[in-house]
Order: structure tokens, then sequence, then C-alpha cells
């Protein structure tokens, strides 16, 4: 019989917003106030008040559990809970209602910088690291070795971290929480901060770790190492459970929650789902036919434009706008870029891109548009990204003459010609060419 290795119990964390209320250190301060502007004073307790009634539930009632050896995946988007629910099982907050119940040393990686000491060297943290889970010196010692490889910062080991940049600051984390025999590890999207090679390294090793019988929690935007990696997943919305079951089915989810109900023109200003660095530029998107007409209704083989508008603060002279499509269980089918195709573009002040895309491959189904925009030059830099933008529906229509496609024959569609050959055996330079071997097989 498995073993419970994390149980929650109608979870909820309540958190209180509003405007910050003006502070006295003192009651000689407050009576001043009073005294001076009464008026003021009277409408700063009002705002006070009123700020104190305004609170915003992360989590509520939320419940589920997971077994020993599991590998859950935890999606959502923005501001779903899925942070505050991983800082509550690592304890470093508290809930406000319901309990959290874990069985095991819980190894976390959260937001870059928790749980290390600034003023402490890499080697010093790694020790510090070890002491709150639990490890004796020796245990550690043994593990040193292979932690500070899988780091790769062995150059920079008896440098204080708070001279890491963010990349070395999750490399040594990372290393420290997956080496240290956690019985339960936390992930959160802090990956994303490495590098692609390093990503995929530490999702080799949770996938290592998962095998070995220890439980992973992994919450990520991306859907493939979340389908790579995760049997099942929990999707949040709201800071309750939406769907907790098998990874594909639980993106399908989280994909048909987040899609716009609105076809065709869709309004970006307050999307869901978006990631700006600096400040939103993407204001709206919309799908069009050759003839301008607007439509999210194609076939293979169609012309599809599609028109993004922007709003920028200054002009970009190097820009680039980039078009992820997904399918219906997250994966990314075809990407289209203006880099690609050497494009001269800028952006002034605000207006609107246009991209043609000539003869769609893309099989039937209902495929996400996913959209970033940024500087190209001198370094590539996105500086807004929505997801799920908008959506469209393809038919294969004629494409093939007649043809379908069957589920296991790819994602894409394409045209071929084909004849037959007589069986002499055909020369060509210094190869011998013969009838396939796979002749009949369909």
């Amino acid at each position: 019989m498995s073993r419970v290795a994390v149980s929650v119990e109608g979870l909820g964390k309540r958190y209180h917003i509003g405007h910050t209320r003006e502070r006295k250190d003192t009651l000689r301060e407050a009576l001043t106030a009073a005294l001076r502007a009464p008026h003021a004073w009277l409408r700063t307790r009002r705002r006070g008040r009123e700020a104190r009634d305004e609170t915003l539930w992360a989590l509520r009632n939320l419940t589920f559990q997971v077994e020993q050896g599991e590998v859950i995946g935890i999606i959502g988007s923005n501001g779903s809970g899925k942070s505050t629910l991983l800082k509550i099982l690592s304890r470093i907050t508290e809930p406000t209602e319901g309990r959290a119940i874990i069985e095991g040393r819980v190894g976390s990686l959260l937001e870059v910088g928790t749980g290390f000491h600034p003023e402490l060297t890499g080697r010093e943290n790694i020790y510090l690291n070890g002491a709150i889970l639990g490890m004796r010196r020796h245990e550690i010692d043994l593990r040193f070795d292979e932690i500070v490889a899988f780091a790769e910062i062995e150059r920079f080991l008896d440098m204080p971290v708070k001279r890491y940049s963010s990349g070395m600051y999750v490399r040594l984390a990372f290393a420290v929480a997956a080496h240290l025999e956690p019985e339960i590890l936390l992930v959160d999207e802090v990956l994303a901060v490495g590098d692609a090679a390093f990503q995929k390294k530490c999702l080799g090793k949770m996938g290592s770790v998962a095998r070995e019988g220890r439980t992973v929690l992994f919450i990520s935007h991306d859907m493939d190492a979340i389908l790579n990696l995760c049997p099942k997943a929990l999707f949040l919305s709201n800071g309750t459970c939406a769907y907790m079951g098998p990874a594909s089915e639980a993106i399908h989810h989280y994909l048909q929650s987040v899609r716009p109900a609105e076809s065709g023109v869709v309004d970006l200003r307050n999307a869901p789902g978006r990631d700006s660095e600096e400040y939103p530029i993407l204001t709206s998107i919309s799908t069009h036919r050759p003839d301008g007409s607007v439509s999210s209704e194609f076939r293979t083989g169609d012309t599809l434009i599609l028109r993004v508008g922007y709003a920028v603060r200054e002009p970009i002279k190097a820009p680039y706008c980039m078009i992820h499509f997904l399918n219906d269980v997250g994966h990314r089918i075809m990407s289209v870029s203006s880099t690609h195709d050497h494009c001269d573009l800028s952006l002034e002040r605000e207006g609107t891109l246009e991209c043609r895309i000539r003869d769609i491959r893309l099989r039937e189904g209902t495929y996400s548009i996913d959209l970033a925009i940024g500087r190209s030059s001198p370094v590539s830099e996105c500086m807004d990204y929505v997801e799920s933008a908008t959506t469209i529906n393809v038919q294969l229509g004629d494409y093939l003459g007649g043809g379908r496609l069957l589920d296991h024959q790819g994602v894409v569609a394409q045209k071929s010609e084909w004849s037959s050959l007589n069986n002499a055996m055909a020369v060509v330079g210094d190869s011998i060419v013969g009838p396939s071997r796979y002749v009949g097989l369909r």
C-alpha cells in the first residue's frame, strides 16, 4: 500500500491588499497630524479601514493528496496560487485556513534567493542548506563534489552568493535541492532563469529523482516539460483545484480556460497569461483571410494573415515579433518570426504589424497562438509575451485530394508526389539503390 507524502485539506491563504496607510511612529506625531489637518487625517483613516477590508484569497478550499513517488505538475495562469501553494508546503508561509501535512524531508527551489544567505559563500550555503534539511556534515561531505560538478560554478565557490548572477544562483540552488536527497522535491518556475542546456540538465535530474521513488511537485509554464516529466498534473484556477488527473487532460483543461471566448479580433491590453518585462506592448491581435475579412476558421493550404497591434513609449528601431502555434495539449507545433524573414521593422509609438503565412500546413484542429515582442538588437530581449492571445480552427478541406491524416501520422499536412519505379537496381554515384524493404507497409 502506497504512503501519502503530501495531504492538503481545505487549504486557504488570504492576503490583505490596498493602499499603504500613512503610519505615525509616535502618539505625538499622530495627534499633531490630526490637529493640523483634521479633514486629511479623517480621509486617511477612512482609506485605512477600506484597505483593511480589501482581501485576496490566493488559495481557497484546496484539497488533494500526493502519494509517495508521484511526480505532479502544477499548472495555471499567473496569480492562480501555484507559488503560494509551494511556499505553504515549504513552510515559508502559514495558511489562513485548512492544513497541509508533509511526510518526509522537503527540498525546495522556489524564488531566486530563497534559502541562501547572501553574505555567505557558495560553499557555506551548501552546508547551511544541508543543515536546514537535517543532514549531518559527513552526509553533505559525501555529496559535496557532486553538487559542485552539477552546478558548474567551481571557480566561484568561495565567493559570497550576493555577487552571483541569477543564473549562477539557480545552478547552485537546484544542485543543492536535488542532491541532498530530500524525500519531497518542490520546484517552481525559477528554472526558467537558467540557460537551455542547464534547464535540460535539471529536467533530467528531476526525472532520475522521480525514478528513485522520491516525490516531485513541479510548477512550469512549459507544457512539454510537464508532459515529459509528470504523469499527473494539478490545474489551479483562482486558488482552487479545477482539475487533477492525467497531465494531458489537465493541460487540455488549462488551455481551454485561457483561450479567449471571442475570436477573430482580440483586445490584449488586459490579457491574462501576460509576462511583461517592462510594460505591456501588445494591444490586439486579429486573424484574417486574404481578402481582408476577419475570420478564425481556416483550411489547410489557406493563407492566414495575422495583424498585431502594439503601443510603445518610445520608438524601437530593431524589434522582433514572434508567433507560436500550440495544439490542444500545449505542444508548440510551429513558430514564425520577423527575424527569420529579415524584415526591416520599426515600432513607432503605436501601430500594427502584419504577418502573412501562405499555404499553412497545420492539420485539422484548434490551435492557440502565443505572441512575443521585443528588441532584437543589440541583444535579443523579450519585452512582452502573451499566452493564448487568440485561437484559430483549421479544417483539412481538400488539401490532400480527399485524403485524411490519422492521429499517428504527425502534426502537419504535407503534399507529396509518388511514382512506381521498376525493380532494376539503380546506381546513384557509388551507392546501389534497390527496392525499399518497407514497400507495402502503410
